[in-house]
């Protein structure tokens, strides 16, 4: 691994890149990442889900599959319903930072003060 002149950080592994990629390759997804941003305010089963983000029931299930299967979410059973939360906090961290950057950009609000991330 090299290290980047004068930041002391070294660069990632392939295999850090490829997850990396993979991870926001399905926060690509507008209906995705609003997903992600709901459930990154709180655990909500699929309907609920469906209701907030404005999508059809079968669509959102689809999607929490996705997601699931890459690890950024699971799910557990209450009783009849599936309870769907983020997996990984570093993921909340990072759709929270990204979003409320970006809502601050669009309303001229002042941006918050930048803050690291674990590990960078």
């Amino acid at each position: 691994m090299a290290t980047v002149p004068g930041s002391g950080y070294e660069d990632p592994t392939a295999d850090v890149l490829t997850e990396a990629a993979a991870a926001f390759g399905l926060l690509a997804s507008p209906a995705r990442l609003h997903i992600v941003w709901a459930l990154a305010q709180g655990e909500s089963d699929v309907t609920g889900l469906a209701e907030r983000v404005g999508g059809a029931l079968p669509a959102v299930s689809q999607h929490l599959t996705k997601l699931k299967l890459a690890g950024l979410v699971r799910s557990r059973r209450e009783g009849r319903r599936q309870v769907y939360l983020v997996d990984d906090p570093d993921v909340v961290d990072v759709v929270r930072l990204l979003v409320g950057c970006l809502t601050a950009r669009s309303t001229g609000a002042e941006l918050p003060a930048p803050r690291r991330l674990r590990g960078l």
